[in-house]
């Protein structure tokens, strides 16, 4: 006889639930500061104890004194002090020890997994993010790379350029010849395909990346389009003089290509880049680190409503609501400078670990990660993570996004630790010089490498070039 019995058991787990302030700090410290700026706008208009300080009506003197005020006026049950701020930072530290906790036995499942953690922390960059990023590091003239910028913001939501060179050169006052090398430049950028003209022109440049010129593939695409979209399989074969099993196994090819490649990527905000630091040598030759708060608001409680609270004629209602608002806009006010802070010690991190970069540029840049900084200047990797998403770097070099600067690489035959990014740079500057009748494959980069006191596998070098958008050695072969 069979019986169905109920047991009841206990089971203990752990979890950390992230409280309503420690989640609007933590959107705080990874806001950009034009976003920033948008959320402490609409924080003014809810909460009518926060004023901003307007730094053209008052001095710095009046502002401080008037803070000193503030605080000499403060009721003992408000209460304000560090241990205001002091709770959220209690909060962080027990999430990053229980984080901790769970890190002792380490898997290379674990680390992939604890990678798509760190990579999931903070949003993915958009196509035009993800295109300025390459043309930073494209090697064109400065009329060529003006052109590329507006080519970038001119691209519709599949990723193509439906704009004509002539209308561009209207627009632009730009010879057509730098307008069209600023579209082929464009065109070999990451992903394949960006920058066509259209549906045909996108699978087209996809086969021609992929090596396939020459195939009954990109013929079907050149020569019959229009039969290609309608599926007329036996019509196609017969008009390029070959048989339908041979169209249908091109057909397959095709459907492997991507009709819009910008659609991997999160919507553009069409947000203008404001870089959050600026890093530059003063008039003694000395690095600086400065900070844009020209989008953050200076904010301050108000005065008239710390009166209205010490003269007691408030009701209980009216009393609490206040108190709870002045909490709200004190805890505010603190997280953002500690956002201002956290950003300001990273970039001097950051300074400090790439002095050659900033010295010499591109190549110099040399291998390091988060934790690296996370441990110098005292707090988590997610936190590391957290402050410089989406936020970006003014150098003498150009601008740049702050993850640039984090990146593994390579040890050279002196000792020299390298970037990858570094290296990146290297074999594409080792194809620029290259013969255009005779190029260099992939093992003659390697060996190049090799000469440079730099081993990397031929596999790396392949990877780096396609990400460079760079074809082949046998497609890249110019005959005279």
């Amino acid at each position: 006889m069979n019986s169905t019995s109920l047991q009841q058991a206990q089971k203990q787990s752990q979890s950390q639930a992230l409280s309503p302030q420690l989640q609007n700090s933590l959107k705080i410290l990874q806001a950009p500061a034009t976003e920033l700026r948008n959320s402490i706008l609409e924080e003014l208009q809810v909460n009518p104890l926060l004023e901003e300080f307007i730094t053209n009506t008052i001095s710095l003197d009046e502002y401080d004194s008037t803070q000193n005020s503030n605080e000499a006026s403060k009721e003992e049950e408000v209460n304000f002090d560090k241990d205001d701020f002091s709770i959220l930072e209690s909060m962080v530290k027990d999430l990053e020890e229980n984080y901790d906790a769970e890190e002792t036995s380490y898997t290379s499942e674990e680390e992939k997994r604890h990678e798509y953690f760190m990579n999931s922390l903070t949003d993915g960059v958009s196509l035009q993010q993800h295109l300025i990023e390459q043309a930073e590091l494209a090697e064109c003239s400065e009329q060529e790379h003006q052109t590329l910028m507006y080519l970038i913001g001119s691209l519709d939501d599949n990723g193509f350029l439906t704009e004509t060179t002539s209308s561009i050169e209207t627009a632009l006052q730009i010879p057509s010849d730098t307008i069209k090398k600023a579209i082929d430049l464009l065109r070999s950028f990451e992903p394949p395909g960006i920058g066509a003209a259209n549906l045909q022109n996108c699978l087209e440049i996809q086969l021609k990346l992929n090596g396939r010129d020459d195939s009954i593939a990109v013929r079907i695409v050149r020569e019959q389009f229009d039969l290609l979209i309608r599926r007329r399989i036996p019509e196609i074969a017969r008009k390029l003089n070959t048989n339908t099993e041979k169209v249908q196994k091109a057909l397959r090819e095709i459907s492997k290509l991507d009709p819009s490649p910008a659609r991997r990527f999160k919507p553009d905000t069409n947000a203008e880049i404001k870089p959050d630091v600026t890093v530059y040598k003063d008039e003694y030759n000395e690095w600086q680190i400065e900070l844009n708060s020209d989008y953050i608001p200076r904010l301050r409680i108000s005065n008239a409503y710390k009166e209205m609270l010490a003269k007691g004629s408030l009701s209980k209602q009216e009393r609490d609501f206040m108190v709870e608002r002045m909490r709200s806009g004190k805890f505010l006010i603190n997280s953002i400078e500690q956002r201002q802070q956290t950003i300001e010690r990273i970039a001097k991190e950051i300074l400090r670990l790439q002095s050659d970069f900033f010295e010499l540029g591109v190549t110099k840049l040399r291998p390091m990660t988060m934790d690296q900084i996370a441990q110098t200047i005292d707090v988590h990797e997610t936190t590391v993570s957290r402050a410089i998403a989406n936020k970006y770097i003014r150098t003498p070099h150009g601008i740049f996004p702050f993850k640039y600067f984090f990146t593994t690489g390579y040890t050279s035959g002196e000792g020299e630790s390298i970037a990858n990014t570094t290296v990146k740079d290297m074999v594409r500057q080792i194809i620029a010089d290259e013969s255009t009748t005779k190029p260099l494959s992939d093992q003659a980069i390697v060996e190049r490498l090799v000469s440079k006191g730099i081993t990397i596998a031929r596999r790396t070098v392949a990877k780096y070039r396609e990400e460079l958008g760079i074809l082949p050695a046998h497609l890249r072969r110019r005959y005279l």
